[in-house]
């Protein structure tokens, strides 16, 4: 009997944290061509983002409850207790499939101690809080009080996203012909954030991809508290320069040394497109700083 963290692979959780602490992420799936892979497992994102550019027909659908039960099923069966931190409702179903296979469970182990936690967060946003409750978990907090940090980590991350192209937001039906082809005329590059219904919202229009660089970065010293003492995230999909400009800019502005980065996985990337660039971090202070040294 053990505590288990668990989360998806919509949390593009870095390859070394996952192989840091063992942590179990299930899969995303990703149909190409009507055909199933699945997001870190079957599929990578190199190659995922190769094949988008080839223009292929590629949707993706949530984490069903079989899938779901199949990958809960040996913790119940090993009486171990799990918290998994969950794909935003506001993008996807993950959080009610989670549910149905716990129902399902609890039928044949009614003891089986699962936690669903639905983080309203994507990408690393999740990922991040993920990697914080790792931390806990080691330096030797209890179950309640890492369900407790990941809550409020999950309230108070920051998601600001911004895209290369308008083709995606388009393909995926979040945006409209019209706007697309005024908006590719006029080189408009939106501003998305996370939020707190845990949605992909357009926030502000800028021109020019430069120009939506720099007004993220603006944004985040604007939302940012105590930037110099958090772990920043920093996801891409297929643009590693530009991840790197990021970073440099984020140390230079607002003395950030903490990162973590990789890239936007098939769950977002496939209605975002290559070229996205994601920045989280906190609104506030953790309180929970002290457990992983991000309080000196």
């Amino acid at each position: 009997m053990a505590l288990k963290i668990v989360t998806d692979s919509a949390s593009d959780t870095p390859k070394c944290i996952i192989e840091e602490f063992g942590l179990h992420v299930i899969p995303t799936p990703v149909v190409i061509e009507e055909k199933d892979y699945f997001d870190g497992s079957t599929i990578f994102p190199k190659e995922f983002y190769d094949i988008l550019r080839s223009g292929k027909n590629i949707r993706t659908y949530h984490i069903n409850s079989q899938m779901f039960y199949d990958n809960f099923l040996p913790y119940a069966q090993n009486n171990d207790e799990v918290i998994y931190i969950c794909f935003s409702t506001g993008i996807a179903g993950t959080f009610n499939a989670a549910n149905l296979a716990k129902r399902e469970l609890l039928e044949s182990y009614p003891d089986f101690d699962l936690t669903i936690i639905d983080s309203k967060c994507a990408s690393l946003g999740f990922g991040l809080t993920t990697y914080y409750a790792l931390l806990m978990q080691r330096a030797g907090a209890g179950k309640q009080e890492i369900i407790e940090a990941i809550k409020w980590h999950c309230e108070h991350m920051e998601m600001l996203f911004t895209v290369k192209t308008l083709e995606y937001l388009l393909k995926g039906g979040r945006l409209s012909r019209t706007s697309a082809i005024a908006g590719s005329l006029l080189d408009i590059k939106p501003i998305i954030q996370v939020n707190d219904e845990g949605a992909l919202e357009p926030i502000e229009k800028v021109r020019g991809r430069h120009k939506s660089l720099k007004r993220l970065l603006e944004i985040v010293g604007e939302r940012g508290k105590d930037l110099d003492k958090q772990v920043i995230g920093v996801a891409h999909g297929d643009d590693a320069a530009t991840m790197e400009f990021i970073k440099e800019q984020l140390s230079i502005r607002y003395s950030c040394s903490k990162f973590i980065d990789n890239y936007v996985g098939c769950a977002i990337g496939a209605h975002t497109g290559p070229g996205i660039i994601g920045i989280v971090f906190l609104n506030e202070p953790s309180p929970y700083a002290g457990y992983f040294g991000l309080d000196k």
